[in-house]
């Protein structure tokens, strides 16, 4: 803002504008404009296109003929050469013979050896219609294919590139799936709209020749690099298909979604329409990642860059410098001449499909592509001495604990998720590092049904997939993806990645614990809060805490939940007890309990029953209990924690 491009917007704007409202008045007055001064009055001769640009060859008049016979060719006029845009010539609709009146300000420019004159600026253009037969042919103008000579000069030849690559331009669409819900036959090629048309390996070149409102015609192949899922926009469950929501998330709308690179190396992320169920996201991840696609049909959503866009070039960053050398636009495609030396992207196409077609042909039969930069698998401890800023991990880690963030005015499907997960690699430390870490899983990461129910038993490892590592966190955010398999292809340098044997240990509460981290406490009982103990009564089939009443039996709980009687309730308590802990021996620690009488049964017990005295628990020692950090306080020196069960 406030500078050039600014500048420049302003003055593209007020063009366009001048230019509607010209027209416009030249259609309601239904006549040419009446002030002659300065008009350039010229007779098309031939008309041809060059970039986009339509160069007509016209001669100049001195005066409008009034009819066809007066506009007969006088070789003493003098040729120019007229430039139009391609919206003034869409407008124009000219073609040999037509005569046009050009408004100022339009511009003579005189090139050096040659003779004759271009004519630019001709945004105020009015072709003449000289007679009724014109007028009716300028009527049926629409229903003809005027012969148009396209001077069309390839890049190849222009920069001397001898070895274009023709196997690309003969690839069969044979054994392909296309990844949106319809059917096709792949043998017939009539109804196979891929299989005839061009196939290009740069995705630039595709955006700068088809522009933005779609591709036809013409396909680009690409190296899938990464399988995800993001957040649908709202507005997006009217696109669905056939009405039927993508995924859901916890209520939120989803869409498949690929990370393709191209044979320059250039990347952009396709966004799908429709996906058939959670479950189908990790099956596409073992399908399509590493192998080459054919993308049509496509249009573009948005350009995005680096700072509109940190998550998705982080990931982008992760997969740069390519594996292979690629090729580099304008230079020889010689073996010898691609290099990997090239700086990051700086930009990104979002595209996407439009409805009704045939837009991505994966080739499930081939062969991984050279290309393809499968995860980097790490180590927990190994992640955790990176010293860089948002940097992309893969690591597999046993969930041992799931708290959901408590903030109550964030609406639930958009609050974040801790998970408390280790390794082997953790377990093994004997100090120094933490055994257990904490990843924090943000609302704008997926996760399917399979990952919610797994996350919730703890009873198998998972596989976080491009997790974002900086500032001492690691973080699921857009573009994470959490499986319960490895994939096929991973690249685990020296890692050790071997499962947990034996029972999993944490890290004792010190000086240097924090809120929201687990941990494990040991101590002496120094006071009891009475004010805040309580018991109640839950169904020992389904966990309920509501418990009523039976109507038939006073003395009898009943269930709506699993509607039959309780007989056998189980008893929860919270209770607040103070502990003395060597480890922090300056700190007054709070611990809460509010789980079946399990730890604390003799001291609960005595409280539910309110037939001890509080001396009498005072000095019984306590531990290891498993705790999670609520708040940590300086003034006080206070420090609050939760008793937790571990997956």
């Amino acid at each position: 803002r406030g500078g050039l491009a600014e500048r420049l917007c302003r003055l593209q704007n007020r063009e366009r504008s001048a230019i509607s409202f010209w027209r416009h008045q030249c259609l309601s007055d239904d006549k040419i404009p009446s002030d002659k001064s300065g008009v350039l009055i010229v007779k098309v001769l031939e008309i041809f296109e060059e970039c986009t640009i339509q160069v007509a060859t016209c001669q100049q008049l001195e005066h409008s003929p009034l009819s066809p016979e007066d506009a007969v060719i006088n070789a003493e006029e003098p040729i120019l050469k007229v430039l139009f845009t391609r919206e003034t010539a869409a407008h124009l609709k000219s073609r040999p013979q037509d005569v046009i009146h050009i408004y100022p300000p339009w511009q003579k420019l005189l090139l050096q050896n040659v003779d004759v004159p271009v004519i630019m600026n001709t945004y105020f253009s009015q072709k003449v219609l000289l007679s009724e037969h014109s007028e009716a042919r300028e009527k049926t103008y629409g229903l003809t294919k005027m012969l148009i000579r396209k001077n069309i000069i390839s890049l190849a030849h222009t920069f001397r590139l001898d070895d274009l690559d023709d196997k690309l331009h003969q690839e069969s669409a044979n054994n392909q799936v296309p990844c949106a819900p319809q059917t096709h036959n792949n043998g017939d090629s009539k109804q196979h709209p891929l299989a005839l048309s061009a196939v290009n390996d740069s995705l630039l070149e595709m955006v700068e020749s088809q522009g933005a409102v779609g591709w036809r015609e013409v396909q680009v192949r690409v190296v899938i690099q990464r399988v995800y899922c993001l957040p649908a926009r709202e507005g997006y469950r009217s696109h669905t298909q056939g009405n039927k929501p993508l995924l859901s998330n916890g209520g939120m709308f989803c869409r498949l979604c690929l990370l393709v690179q191209d044979a320059y190396g250039m990347f952009s992320e396709v966004q799908l329409q429709s996906l058939g169920s959670t479950d189908d996201v990790e099956q596409y991840c073992r399908r399509w990642e590493g192998k080459s696609c054919c993308l049509a049909g496509m249009k573009i959503l948005q350009r995005t860059t680096r700072g509109r866009a940190l998550g998705l070039f982080s990931l982008i960053d992760s997969l740069w410098p390519p594996v292979v050398p690629v090729k580099v636009p304008g230079q020889s495609q010689d073996s010898e001449m691609m290099t990997t030396n090239l700086p990051p992207p700086s930009f990104c196409y979002i595209l996407t499909v439009q409805s009704g077609e045939i837009h991505v042909e994966v080739d499930e039969e081939e062969q991984i592509s050279n290309l393809y930069q499968p995860p980097a698998v790490h180590g927990l401890k190994e992640i955790l001495l990176i010293d860089g800023c948002n940097e992309r991990c893969s690591f597999w880690a046993q969930v041992l604990y799931q708290r959901l963030q408590r903030k109550h005015s964030v609406p639930i499907d958009q609050r974040e998720m801790l998970l408390f997960v280790t390794d082997s690699t953790l377990q093994n430390v004997v100090h120094g590092i933490p055994k257990v870490v904490a990843v924090s899983v943000t609302a704008s990461c997926v996760l399917s049904v399979e990952i919610m129910e797994a996350l919730s038993a703890g009873s198998q490892p998972v596989f976080f997939k491009d997790a974002l590592w900086g500032n001492g966190r690691i973080i699921c955010v857009e573009r994470t993806v959490l499986l319960l398999q490895k994939p096929l292809l991973c690249s685990a340098a020296g890692a050790d990645l071997s499962e947990l044997t034996g029972p999993v240990r944490l890290d004792e509460l010190d000086s240097t614990a924090q809120a929201s981290s687990i941990c494990a406490l040991r101590g002496t009982v120094v006071g009891v809060n009475e004010s805040t103990a309580f018991s109640w009564p839950t169904c020992n089939r389904c966990g309920n805490g509501k418990l009523e009443v039976c109507p038939q039996d006073r003395e009898l709980l009943y269930c709506n939940q699993c509607s039959e009687v309780v007989t056998t309730p189980v008893l929860k308590m919270q209770l607040e007890v103070f502990l003395s802990c060597p480890s922090r021996p300056q700190s007054t620690v709070k611990v809460k309990v509010w789980h079946e009488i399990t730890l604390f049964v003799l001291l609960t017990m005595l409280l539910f029953l309110q037939t001890y005295e509080v001396q009498s628990v005072l000095g019984k020692e306590v531990g290891l209990l498993n705790c999670y950090v609520l708040s940590v306080t300086s003034h006080p020196n206070c420090i609050a924690l939760e008793e937790i069960v571990l997956l």
